[in-house]
């Protein structure tokens, strides 16, 4: 897809029916502090330089201007920050888990009193809506570890034993979609069950995971809890095949998990995983539609569609097929595509050239393939990585776009006619992470959600979390939970028992 070249200021966007425009309202860059034009590891308490020279650059995908450099993580510096992990292990999970809760709760009121830095700073490195990382991303953050420090005083009243134990040195790799509400998912529950910590963001994401590892030492936190190596593939690679680690945590594509889990099997590391997804969205006849349409647009263009868990099938009945897809056509023409900073983006920049062209061919053979393409007319800024929220209709079970996952902002439309032919579609997939039902029957929803090979099924609502509440999926989206009770069991050797 050519990106076309504009060099004039941002142009207000005009909602369907031309009642009224939205002028900018950007945040300000400046609100993301100080950002050092390099960046080493975070091992043992400290900032490190790398025991290699080689650098990565992390680039702001709406402008493709450069915003640090950082280091690519070596095996020596692997070994380091599992070292400074395994060190730190003895003293900090003989801590009462009241005292590992302070911690946590300290964590958690620091991210609250920065939230704004933390959030304008995801957005640059992300391509987010500042809407998006202010409102959803931020308070999610800071209500993980406020949860899990509730928790580190009451592991024995969790169900699972008497006297549950920590497992050690956990390595945790996670991705560039939700960079730092990935990292509260992992390294809340590791602390509060007296777990140690090296953790390795994404290589396009990497400007939070070291700002949080600022916020661990505002916080007091021991040296060496908590660990950041960064890198690209090779740096995880080194993580999650070292011998001294006890848990490996990884959030990511199908194809890494399957080569993470061939690498951990014959160990005795303990291993989670959280995949891919293809969900679909279920919507009745009898469901309200205009709830329906917002949900539909949440659960597909929510983060650019950069979501694992993204309603990415459509599968309407097919006696409102009509209506409803008109109704979408009408909510897509009011999304506004522009400069995640401006406070009225809906869609900002998809993250980075790689993932951009991923999307674009995927699309391409979408068309080719014979489905029916169409996007709202929307002017793309001249520069950054952009694609317009695109629907395909005309869709069957055998097009890549139904099968494979795109992770961007593109939904594809199927029909049914009963029940069970929704479950025979949605199921027709080789993952299993979440779903969605549109319907006012509570009969039909319990009916359905029975039979969806789902890990998550959302009822008349999607893309809903909460720190109280388990995520995780089945099949090729991978095995174990985070999130909620359920959470701490990943980190915990459940089998251990006072003599």
């Amino acid at each position: 897809m050519a990106k076309k070249k504009n060099t004039e200021e941002p142009v207000a966007q005009k909602p369907a029916g031309g009642l009224f425009t939205y002028a900018p309202a950007p945040e300000s860059p400046a609100a993301a502090g100080d950002i050092a034009s390099s960046y080493g590891h975070f091992i043992g308490g400290e900032f490190v330089d790398s025991s290699g020279s080689e650098a990565l650059k992390t680039v702001n995908p709406a402008t493709e201007q450069v915003l640090a450099e950082f280091a690519q993580g070596t095996g020596k510096d692997v070994d380091r920050a599992v070292a400074a992990a395994r060190e730190a292990f003895a003293d900090w999970s003989a801590l009462p888990g009241s005292e590992r809760a302070k911690y946590l709760f300290r964590i958690a009121r620091i991210i609250q009193e920065r939230s704004r830095e933390l959030a304008v700073l995801e957005s640059m490195d992300n391509g987010k809506p500042i809407r998006e990382t202010r409102d959803v991303d931020l308070p999610l953050v800071a209500a993980h570890f406020f949860y899990y420090a509730g928790w580190a005083d009451k592991l024995d009243y969790a169900g699972f034993g008497p006297n549950p134990r920590p497992l050690g040195v956990a390595a945790q790799v996670i991705p560039w979609n939700f960079p730092l509400l990935m990292l509260a998912w992992k390294i809340a529950p590791a602390l509060a069950t007296g777990n140690t910590v090296v953790l390795k963001p994404a290589e396009t994401t990497p400007l939070t995971a070291l700002r949080f590892a600022e916020i661990c030492r505002q916080a007091g936190l021991p040296k060496g809890v908590v660990n950041i190596v960064t890198g690209d593939g090779r740096t995880g690679a080194a993580l999650t095949a070292h011998p001294d680690v006890n848990k490996v945590a990884f959030t990511g594509s199908t194809p890494v998990g399957r080569a993470i889990a061939k690498q951990v099997a014959g160990t005795r590391k303990k291993l989670s995983l959280e995949l891919g997804g293809k969900a679909a969205n279920i919507v009745f006849d009898d469901a309200p539609l205009d709830q329906a349409v917002e949900g539909i647009v949440n659960g597909i263009f929510f983060n650019q569609g950069h979501v694992c868990c993204a309603g990415s099938r459509l599968l309407v009945q097919e006696s409102v097929q009509d209506e409803l897809l008109a109704a979408l056509k009408r909510r897509m023409g009011t999304l506004r595509v522009g400069d995640p900073l401006d406070k009225n983006t809906d869609i900002g920049a998809i993250n980075s050239a790689e993932q951009l062209a991923r999307i674009t061919a995927l699309t391409e053979a979408g068309e080719a393939e014979g489905a029916e393409r169409w996007s709202p007319a929307c002017e793309l800024p001249g520069t950054g990585f952009w694609f317009r929220p695109t629907l395909f209709t005309g869709v069957s079970q055998a097009h890549r776009i139904a099968q494979e996952e795109i992770f961007g902002p593109v939904l594809s439309v199927l029909t049914f006619r009963t029940p069970a032919e929704a479950v025979e579609k949605a199921n027709n997939t080789p993952y299993g992470l979440s779903a969605g039902i549109w319907t006012e029957k509570g009969s039909r929803i319990l009916w359905m959600a029975n039979r969806l090979k789902a890990g998550v099924v959302w009822a008349n609502t999607f893309n809903k979390f909460d720190p109280t509440s388990p995520f995780g999926g089945y099949k090729e989206s991978g095995y174990g939970r985070e999130g909620g009770r359920h959470g701490l069991e990943p980190y915990l050797n459940v089998e251990a028992r006072d003599v």
